[in-house]
């Protein structure tokens, strides 16, 4: 009977290890699909990044170019200004 005794011991020793391995399994399937996860928003971040890049690019050339452009409508206005004065001091 103690023969029995060890073997069911045993049983329920490997039982006990076979349940903390798949315990580990599962953790480890779960960490990957976190870790997949995590991957997946850093790309999407990233993309997300470049079109902000591009965006904020595409802005600050637009600013120049509205500068350049306020700029010289800003000289034609006194152009004209002076214009009008000696016209008008005649």
């Amino acid at each position: 009977m103690t023969g029995d005794l060890t073997l069911k011991e045993v049983i329920v020793s490997l039982e006990n290890a076979m349940s903390r391995l798949e315990d580990a399994v599962a953790l480890r399937l779960e960490n990957e699909l976190d870790y997949q996860e995590a991957e997946a928003e850093v790309q999407r971040m990233n993309a997300d990044r470049s079109r902000l890049a591009q965006e904020l690019d595409s802005s600050e050339s637009k600013a120049e170019r509205l500068e350049e452009v306020n700029k010289e409508v800003s000289r034609r206005l006194v152009t004209a200004m002076e214009t009008i004065r000696a016209v008008l001091d005649r």
